[in-house]
């Protein structure tokens, strides 16, 4: 155990802000969650322009990145090889990055538009129906892809061009603010972080375990309790343990690479035996929608409700802020792990990869998931919205899947894919926070020790709040939390570009020996400075 390598301030610095914020919610949960609700509202209501702008921001830049000088640099040397296939490359940036709130959300979140849809359309109708089973897409799509992979291309660089063996999201920051992240802080800075992921990680928690638990009751008849969601929890934390502790190649690819087969079993089975003719011109359409209304959804808030005496629906705040807030509190952690598994891509494969394999498996989850809980519903093959305002969106999944042939058997293998889109996510995370807690990976991967006990950690708070019932507020006090990576985000982003740009200007006069930038030349074509 080589306690040397820990950067204890922001090891402990994150303990005490997590703890600092739990304890007090288990002592005063009314009063805690009061606090941190008017914290959201005040945030989401007066500084959704701020998250609006930065999701499409991100896209933006990120696109120029990828076509520009930056887009050639080669991660790693001229002989580096990749060191995953793409398989196991865009299955493990998937799964980190969406976990099981895609097989939640996917099959549900067109009710809750379908109910109550953005822009004053009528609810329940045609166009209800056209943009229910498209917002999902939208707020899974490419400007949630760009969010998270923003935060890849400063750390990616330093690690793998520059060659520092640290993962941290202060030090991708070091060319803006120089020695100041070896101070207080470059430590706020990291245990922001933390503490985000933690509470995103608990939304993650708050959605999956019950709708897990929901299917465990279908299959075995185990009563849907807190004594059950508990133990699922423990078992998911032991599978992730397990697969955190065994390392890159050995767990989390193995975890991330069963997982995709899975959801392409199950996507196809519910393509095939379902409505398939429906699911494939609902999504076509829906596709065709986003696109026409691409940049009216990506900038759309509700400024004359209040100044005009327009109706307020609150749809912006509740849904398209809300999501990239979430993003946001996510991004550094996917941004760190995309980074991490990417040597010998280039910048501009790691950044259309990231956007495009993540963008097509979100559209194909809403695209066959919820289009059938749609189909069953325009229908009346089962009254999904009267079933779901009346038992909750965990049963009414479950209900979902029974409408399939060979349910039973679908069920299962959806409740076993639930698990492991769990464990797959906070393997990843756990990974992460052992290495931002550190002062270096030299090895390539954080201490055995230490993963296991940030995975562990992962799970002990969110737990906790289970029993007092107030799993929601630290999801909440997580995206409050979030409101200062959107600061980071640019800071990321100016970093990135003062650095490459700096080397590929130094490379022209040989100066830049790590720098290795391809080009489109016949094979066997050298840069500027290989050796």
């Amino acid at each position: 155990m080589n306690k040397n390598l820990i950067d204890w301030p922001t090891f402990f610095g994150a303990l005490v802000i997590l703890f600092g914020v739990t304890i007090p919610l288990v002592i005063f949960p009314e009063a805690g969650a009061e606090v941190i609700n008017a914290a959201n509202r005040f945030m989401t209501g007066n500084f959704g322009v701020l998250f609006i702008l930065m999701g499409l921001l991100s896209l933006i830049f990120l696109l120029f990145v990828a076509f520009s000088k930056q887009g050639k640099i080669k991660l790693g040397g001229r002989e580096t090889k990749r060191e995953f296939s793409t398989f196991s490359w865009a299955a493990m940036l998937f799964s980190a990055g969406i976990g099981s709130s895609i097989l939640y959300w996917g099959m549900i979140e067109w009710a809750y538009y379908y109910q109550g849809p953005p822009f004053g359309i009528a609810p329940e109708s045609e166009e209800a129906i056209q943009f229910a089973s498209t917002y999902g897409i939208f707020h899974w799509g490419p400007i949630a892809w760009a969010i998270y992979t923003l935060p890849a291309l400063p750390i990616a660089y330093f690690f793998y061009v520059r060659k520092k063996p640290v993962l941290k999201i202060s030090e991708a920051i070091r060319p803006v603010l120089g020695k100041y992240v070896d101070g207080p802080i470059g430590v706020v800075i990291d245990v922001l972080f933390i503490f985000g992921l933690m509470g995103g990680a608990g939304t993650t928690l708050a959605l999956g375990t019950p709708m897990i638990t929901e299917g465990v009751n279908d299959l075995t008849g185990l009563p849907v309790n807190l004594g059950t969601q508990a133990g699922i929890m423990l078992l998911c934390t032991a599978i992730f343990a397990i697969s955190s502790y065994s390392g890159l190649q050995r767990g989390i690819k193995v975890l991330s690479d069963l997982n995709l087969w899975l959801v392409i079993f199950i996507l196809g089975f519910i393509f095939l035996f379902g409505p398939t003719v429906f699911i494939s011109e609902t999504t076509v359409t829906s596709i065709g929608i986003l696109l026409n209304d691409f940049f009216r959804m990506s900038t759309w808030l509700e400024p004359l409700a209040n100044v005009a005496g327009f109706d307020e629906t609150l749809f912006p705040e509740s849904w398209t802020v809300f999501y990239w807030a979430w993003w946001l509190v996510y991004a550094p952690f996917v941004g760190l792990f995309v980074a991490r598994i990417s040597r010998g891509r280039t910048i501009r494969e790691m950044i259309i990869g990231t956007m495009v394999y993540g963008t097509i498996g979100c559209i194909l989850f809403f695209g066959i998931l919820g289009n059938y809980g749609l189909y069953l519903q325009l229908t009346g093959s089962f009254d999904v919205i009267s079933f779901m305002n009346e038992y909750g969106a965990p049963a009414t999944i479950i209900a979902i899947l029974n409408q399939l042939p060979l349910s039973t058997f679908i069920v299962a293998i959806f409740t076993i894919l639930a698990i492991i889109f769990l464990a797959t996510t906070f393997d990843s995370a756990s990974y992460i926070l052992a290495a931002v807690a550190q002062k270096s990976v030299k090895g390539g991967d954080p201490l055995r020790w230490h993963r296991l006990f940030w995975a562990f950690t992962l799970c002990i708070m969110p737990l906790v709040l289970m029993f007092i019932g107030d799993l929601e507020t630290l999801q909440t006090a997580s995206i409050v939390s979030g409101f200062p990576i959107i600061f980071i985000m640019f800071l990321l982003a100016w970093s990135f570009m003062k650095a490459s740009g700096e080397d590929i200007r130094a490379s022209r006069d040989y100066r830049a020996p790590t720098i290795y930038i391809t080009h489109h030349k016949k094979e066997g074509s050298r840069g500027p400075t290989d050796k």
